[in-house]
């Protein structure tokens, strides 16, 4: 993330609210519905207030929004960097900012998952230059990258396997717009799919028939050795990638170790 990373370029645009007049049993069945804890309270398109789960759970039950919404609230002009609201949101101890415009208007809400999700997508680019250069260098060839929708039927696979847990992350990641593009190698007619498996599988899963991408141009049609190494185990669709259910994603098996001598310390 840097300086001139801005709030809007992370913020959520479609945000959930409720009206100081929402009962607050609608806003608990909002949260069971939507999985947030938290929505902004809003009157002619100013937000007055936040009401969260910690309301509902602290203090003393009342029917309305209005009569247990927090009013001392921090917002973030959509213009401040995100550093910025980063910091806002670390020394104050909350988890999200409703964004506001040059009019005073809500248009967005950004929380500590935009924060983290601008911290992986950076470095996505660097890992796509990175193995652009690699490419001409080792084929001794040019190439042009271009960011954009690739169909998923045309995909070429060079990954045998994918998680079933690092699916589902994934899964969630799509549903709501977070996921990073994939990185692809166009040779020839062909598009070799190279990092972003378990984010194709799951948009296939979920019925899209695109998926965001870099693509790298070869100015020829090279097979590249991930390609041979596919023909060779057999796959040339998604639907060869075998999907393990019955073991950890390594990202989340190294967690697993770690919380259980976490929890040894904390027993003695």
């Amino acid at each position: 993330m840097t300086s001139s990373t801005l709030v809007k370029d992370y913020m959520t645009r479609n945000v959930i609210t409720v009206n100081p007049d929402t009962p607050n049993a609608e806003v608990i069945q909002l949260m069971k519905q939507t999985g947030h804890d938290g929505f902004p309270v809003k009157t002619n398109g100013e937000v007055i207030g936040m009401v969260t789960a910690f309301d509902l759970l602290l203090k003393p039950w009342v029917h309305e929004v209005k009569d247990i919404m927090s009013t001392d609230i921090v917002v973030a002009d959509q213009s401040m960097s995100l550093n910025d609201a980063a910091r806002v949101m670390f020394r104050m101890g909350i988890s999200r900012l409703p964004v506001i415009n040059e009019e005073g208007h809500l248009v967005g809400i950004i929380t500590n998952t935009d924060i983290v999700r601008s911290h992986i997508e950076r470095s996505t680019p660097m890992k796509v230059r990175y193995f652009k250069k690699t490419l001409e260098q080792l084929y001794d060839i040019k190439t042009r990258l271009v960011h954009k929708k690739v169909p998923i039927d045309k995909l070429r696979p060079t990954q045998n396997r994918v998680y079933a847990d690092e699916l589902q992350g994934r899964t969630y990641e799509l549903k709501r717009g977070l996921a990073e593009p994939t990185i692809v190698v166009k040779t020839g007619n062909r598009y070799i799919l190279v990092d972003g498996h378990h984010r194709t599988v799951a948009a296939l899963k979920l019925g899209y028939e695109e998926i965001d991408s870099y693509v790298i141009t070869l100015d020829q049609d090279i097979k590249l050795g991930m390609e041979k190494t596919a023909d060779k185990e057999g796959i040339f669709t998604l639907e060869d990638i075998e999907i393990i259910d019955d073991a950890q994603h390594p990202l989340i098996a190294i967690t697993g170790p770690l919380r259980k001598e976490i929890d040894k310390g904390a027993k003695k």
